[in-house]
């Protein structure tokens, strides 16, 4: 891969996602509902994955077997979390993580969401650059590397579908009203779904590096996982979910913040 063919594949890939968090804010301001920025950031991101894996680059003359595997895991991710979360946003009103930024924006909530967005489009860029470069790595045939790539979305997705159905079983269970998930994958993690989401993006660093040297550019990738454990751990996903659990699950949420592990899965404390 050329250095132009990089650059013109990143404002590609830019323009894509900004669109994309543009219409996700259109459709958060048609709905009054913020639950569905996730769902079209999922589907869009998937989308823009699935895409840039099957184009072709100059001097490719045929769709590699690698771009399809690319492609395959790209779409079967997006299918599996954006229906996931397309059911949880049509089940509830709003999602209280945006709906406590629009509070404190007050009336320039609307222009303060989409430049929210359009920073969550920037920061999606290593996620999809990811899937562009471990599709189009130049080796030809499929490796052992490509097939552990493999392995890994396939056990992040299942590890993360078990992790939500845990959740809303438990949730769903009256007798569990006003109680904290501790059972299953989350009796290990206090957050085993966004530990498989973060899974799933180590495996196209996998695919894209080569360790011989002859396809620089896959390095890059590791940006991938590197950038969704820090939105996951640090920005937009633990923090404030655990601050709103805090708040509506008070002594019950601090004990079990005492005893379980915040993100990678391990024995209880």
């Amino acid at each position: 891969m050329t250095a132009l063919a990089l650059i013109i594949g990143l404002i590609a890939i830019a323009a894509s996602l900004s669109l994309i968090m543009s219409l996700a804010w259109a459709v958060e301001q048609r709905t009054g509902n913020s639950g569905w920025i996730d769902t079209v950031w999922t589907f869009g991101l998937g989308g823009t994955g699935v895409a840039s894996a099957l184009l072709s680059l100059p001097g490719e003359t045929f769709i590699a077997p690698r771009q399809w595997l690319v492609a395959a895991m790209t779409f079967a991710w997006a299918l599996r979390l954006g229906a996931h979360i397309a059911r949880r946003s049509a089940s509830r009103a709003d999602d209280p993580r945006y709906a406590k930024l629009r509070n404190q924006w007050g009336d320039r909530a609307s222009w303060q969401m989409w430049i929210l967005l359009q920073k969550q489009a920037v920061v999606t860029v290593p996620m999809a650059l990811s899937v562009w470069l471990a599709a189009h790595n130049p080796v030809p045939g499929l490796r052992a590397q490509d097939l552990a790539g493999l392995l890994i979305v396939v056990i992040a997705i299942a590890g993360e579908t078990l992790a939500d159905s845990q959740l809303r079983a438990f949730t769903r269970n009256q007798e569990n009203r006003g109680a904290v998930c501790d059972v299953g994958l989350w009796r290990w993690s206090r957050h085993p779904n966004y530990f498989f989401e973060w899974l799933a993006w180590l495996a196209y660093p996998v695919i894209a590096v080569e360790l011989s040297g002859s396809y620089p550019a896959g390095w890059l990738a590791l940006a991938a996982p590197a950038c969704m454990y820090w939105l996951l751990v640090y920005v937009s996903g633990i923090p404030p979910l655990e601050e709103h659990m805090m708040e509506t699950r008070g002594q019950a949420f601090r004990d079990y913040q005492a005893r379980t592990n915040v993100f990678f899965p391990g024995p209880a404390r």
